[in-house]
């Protein structure tokens, strides 16, 4: 074998090593946006739990109010402060809070 040929061999070798790089690196960008996309997915995936499971309650507080006429009242007196006659209807509120620039 010449001289040429080993040459003729290496730069070869080194050519098909650039092609390789080149293509490897073109793939860079693809990789990282896969990766966006797995993570928006393990994302929307929680979000779409959450949100059935959100949906599963309201359905049940649905058929509750749709079935059981006590479930109705207490839905009256709590959310309405409805009361049966007779009855006194008491409330509580949060106690105000001072917030003193200052104070001691």
């Amino acid at each position: 074998m010449t001289i040429w040929d080993k040459l003729t061999k290496v730069v070869f070798g080194l050519l098909c090593l650039a092609l390789v790089l080149l293509v490897a690196l073109s793939y860079v960008p693809l990789i990282r946006q896969n990766e966006r996309m797995g993570r928006e997915v393990l994302r929307l995936e929680a979000e779409l739990q959450r949100e059935r499971e959100n949906n599963r309650q309201i359905r049940q507080a649905i058929e509750a109010m749709q079935s059981d006429p006590k479930a109705v009242e207490r839905m009256a007196r709590e959310k309405l402060g409805l009361a049966k006659p007779g009855e006194t209807v008491v409330r509580f509120e949060e106690p105000a809070t001072n917030n003193v620039a200052g104070g001691r």
